[in-house]
């Protein structure tokens, strides 16, 4: 079976042991964390303001974390001008998924009144920015990271907007699951390159946390963020500035540290938003 190789700037297919199927390759999202910094503003917003609509537009948030995927190989070797097999592949597999795209789109819009695509105008630029880091194969770097993330998370507010929920309810949502993840990110990064022996300076993530906390406490001061969500959003900043200076654990050790990290804000904020 014709392979190729997990990046989607590498130049052929991967010979080692364990090649990855081609198709693989271009269709699933090797970002292990995406999954959650994905499903975390969806699950948030629909359970602030449940609706059918943004049940929708939850799918449709997570099609197009997937479809990152086989757009990034496409705009990859269109940069490089080329156009190769596994190009075709991933353009076959982005066009099935950019119809999918349209029906839930089209779903979550027959389906509600309430005006809901405003985050998404905010939120364009900073996809656009991860996007352009993606087709010059810098996708790992920080920078596109942080934005990517930051625009997915307004998927939260959209869901909200859509299930009816006010403007201040939506910009609470947004503003927290966007400290979280300037908080999650660096600080996982730091984590990671330390378990492996790299050296990299604890003030990174330190300021990261600082930043997430006054995210947080922006969103409050507007009256939008719960005092209850500040306060989760800065105990996890403190406990990532404790952490990072401790003995590093393992990728999969982390990961499931900052899963629960995510349900229990999620939960936290959810609860009091609704309070």
């Amino acid at each position: 079976m014709t392979t190729v190789g997990e990046r989607a700037d590498s130049g052929g297919g991967r010979t080692g042991p364990n090649p990855v199927p081609a198709w693989r390759a271009a269709a699933i999202p090797t970002e292990h964390g995406g999954w959650s910094l994905t499903t975390e503003p969806a699950v948030l917003g629909l359970v602030v303001a449940w609706s059918w609509s943004g049940a929708a537009l939850a799918g449709a948030a997570l099609l197009a974390f997937i479809a990152r995927t086989p757009l990034r190989v496409v705009l990859v070797d269109r940069h490089r001008h080329r156009w190769l097999e596994r190009t075709r592949l991933a353009a076959r597999i982005l066009a099935i998924e950019v119809v999918l795209l349209a029906v839930l789109a089209g779903l979550a819009w027959w389906g509600t009144a309430h005006r809901f695509w405003p985050p998404l105008l905010v939120a364009a630029p900073l996809v656009a920015v991860e996007l352009w880091y993606d087709m010059r194969s810098r996708s790992r770097r920080l920078v596109p990271e942080l934005a990517g993330t930051i625009g997915i998370g307004s998927v939260a507010a959209v869901i909200a907007l859509a299930g009816g929920a006010g403007s201040n309810v939506a910009i609470a949502l947004w503003c927290v699951v966007s400290a979280r993840a300037v908080a999650a990110i660096p600080y996982v990064r730091s984590q990671i390159l330390r378990s492996t022996s790299r050296a990299l300076p604890l003030w990174h993530s330190d300021v990261a946390q600082a930043v997430a906390i006054a995210v947080a406490a922006a969103g409050w001061w507007l009256g939008a963020v719960p005092g209850a969500a500040l306060i989760a959003i800065a105990t996890v900043a403190v406990a990532n500035i404790i952490a990072v200076r401790l003995q590093p654990r393992r990728a999969v050790v982390i990961g499931v540290q900052q899963t629960i990290v995510g349900v229990l804000v999620i939960a936290t904020t959810a609860i009091a938003v609704q309070a």
